[in-house]
């Protein structure tokens, strides 16, 4: 399990920032603060919330000088429909081979509705040196992160 203190794990995966890119995130340390916001799936409830909620909030972050990325394991052209819909204008990294859900440990099954190997709601800050500074896993995908905390978490992020 990935733990505040410790090194961010590395990726490479396509982003759906209206186009579908590829995106190393190794590369992007010189946007830290990092928020890596991990949502189960695309155009569900509380995910579609959560996601809407970092939009509205987003000036708030990235006031603070943080870049939000969204993370699943829906297809890239899924989540850039997903970020049509919505108005979402931040990136969102497709993770369909459930690599970095492995990586951060934080990954999930809702057997009961038949779907396996979905991402645990979950935020990770990453400093520019490429550490986790903040970490927070629900196992309850119903709930939604407290967003104060993670912009007060910025402050641990300062480069």
């Amino acid at each position: 399990m990935v733990d505040v203190g410790d090194d961010a794990p590395d990726f490479t995966a396509p982003l759906a920032n209206g186009d579908v890119t590829e995106f190393t995130f190794s590369d992007t340390l010189d946007e830290a603060p990092i928020v890596l916001a991990f949502f189960p799936g695309a155009f569900t409830g509380v995910c579609t919330t959560e996601m809407a909620t970092f939009e509205q909030r987003l000036d708030e972050f990235e006031g603070a000088g943080a870049t939000v990325y969204g993370v699943s394991v829906d297809a890239p052209f899924s989540l850039n429909e997903f970020r049509d819909q919505e108005g979402l204008s931040f990136g969102l990294v497709s993770d369909s081979n459930k690599e970095i859900i492995d990586a951060y440990d934080v990954e999930m099954d809702f057997a009961d509705m038949g779907y396996y190997g979905v991402a645990k709601r979950s935020v990770f800050v990453v400093d520019g040196d490429g550490t986790v500074v903040y970490k927070w896993v629900s196992d309850d995908p119903g709930v939604e992160p407290d967003y104060d905390e993670i912009i007060e978490s910025f402050a641990e992020a300062e480069n």
